[in-house]
């Protein structure tokens, strides 16, 4: 064999070595689905309508999802169940999702509805003695409360099967519901009481109560520490402050400048409130006159320090994971930074959209990565010094 020959043999063998290296068409494809685009964090605004009672004209019915990253375009209309003995959609009473079961809960007044967040099949539905209202999921995605549409009671729901776990009756009249971010304990509150309920996770059994506040509580929310709850009651525009830890009411905060007017839903001036992730502000809502006022929760008492006018009266105030968006029951998105109206939800047909039922979900790929709340948590783990609230100091 002469030299040029060999050469060329030797160059043959090399090329088809390296081609059993080469990724066949499928595995380019699926290299380049982990790493490109589809692999990149997904930001979406899941919104359950009716949201605002039964009324169809904020969104008709179903879960509809938002861009969030892309002006908070509409996406999809995922079906849901939810409906009474004539085939009517029932008023939606809360959402709750987690991303490690791949799992979103809807509930009715009759109904909990749970879909799967990749195929956004309904999985099961399924009725509870009492009806239901606004639940909360563990962050664990095991069980969830669930309380009865005003009643005495709440379920500790499986949320794998559906199935009672355990009763909780407080006789509050049921209706709020938080689980704390470690998932050690859940909040409960029932508009006919004064009380908020602590339940230990563990057992399900009471843990403590805070208050009394001045009068019965209507939304609320915590801290990420669980040290303090802010609460709306009946009859204030405002809100009043809990300590967890000793289980009293420390602060009663009004708005300044507003008047409480006659709201034309739920009966409380303000019946809405949040932190923002970072627990730097907390968003109150004001029915009557259709605004929502911003308070520096960095201070205790939180002190006023801003008001923004909406399109119509909000009953709902929650915030995107990151803290970036405000999301009043309206309909308008709100950047939080500028404070100013960036966009307003619209459907498919370019209807505005209102729910008091909405929360974030990230997907990378198709699988669902993280989720947010109905409710505007606070995100800070660890207790940080709020002035108004530091420590004696030793003398």
């Amino acid at each position: 064999m002469n030299a040029l020959r060999l050469r060329t043999l030797l160059a043959l063998l090399c090329l088809g070595a390296l081609s059993c290296f080469e990724p066949s068409p499928g595995l380019a494809a699926e290299r380049a689905t982990a790493t490109g685009p589809a692999a990149a964090e997904r930001k979406l605004l899941y919104v359950a309508a009716p949201g605002i009672r039964n009324y169809l004209e904020y969104g008709g019915h179903g879960l509809l999802v938002f861009d969030i990253d892309h002006e908070h375009r509409f996406v999809k209309r995922i079906a849901l169940a939810g409906l009474d003995e004539q085939g009517q959609p029932l008023n939606v009473k809360g959402i709750c999702a987690n991303a490690t079961t791949k799992k979103v809960f809807v509930s009715t007044t009759k109904t909990l509805t749970c879909l799967d967040l990749v195929t956004d099949r309904v999985l099961w539905e399924k009725p509870y003695e009492g009806g239901c209202d606004r639940m909360s999921i563990l962050p664990d995605g095991r069980a969830i409360y669930v309380p009865s549409l005003e009643g005495a009671h709440w379920h500790v729901v499986e949320a794998a099967t559906g199935e009672v776990i355990k009763k909780i009756t407080p006789n509050s009249g049921a209706h709020n519901t938080i689980c704390g971010l470690d998932g050690a304990h859940a909040y409960l509150a029932g508009l006919k009481s004064p009380v908020l309920t602590v339940i230990d996770s563990r057992d399900y059994a009471v843990s403590k109560t805070v208050g009394l506040f001045s009068a019965p509580i209507r939304p609320f929310t915590v801290n990420g520490s669980q040290t303090l709850c802010f609460v709306n009651v009946n009859d204030l525009l405002g809100f009043e402050v809990g300590d967890l830890n000793t289980g009293k009411m420390i602060h009663r905060v009004e708005v300044e400048g507003f008047q409480k007017g006659v709201a034309k839903r739920h009966g409380c001036p303000s019946h809405g409130i949040g932190l923002t992730p970072d627990e730097k502000e907390l968003w109150l809502t004001d029915a009557a006159n259709r605004r929502l006022h911003i308070f520096d929760a960095t201070a205790m008492p939180p002190k006023q320090i801003a008001s923004l006018e909406l399109r119509d009266e909000p009953g709902w105030i929650t915030f995107s994971i990151d803290g970036r968006h405000a999301y009043p029951s309206t309909g308008e998105v709100i950047e939080t930074a500028t404070r100013r109206i960036v966009t307003g939800l619209k459907d498919e047909h370019g209807q505005e959209v209102q729910s008091e039922k909405l929360l974030e979900i990230d997907f990378v790929g198709d699988q669902p990565s993280r989720t947010g709340d109905q409710f505007g948590l606070g995100r800070v783990r660890a207790s940080r010094p709020v002035k108004g609230l530091e420590p004696p100091t030793s003398k």
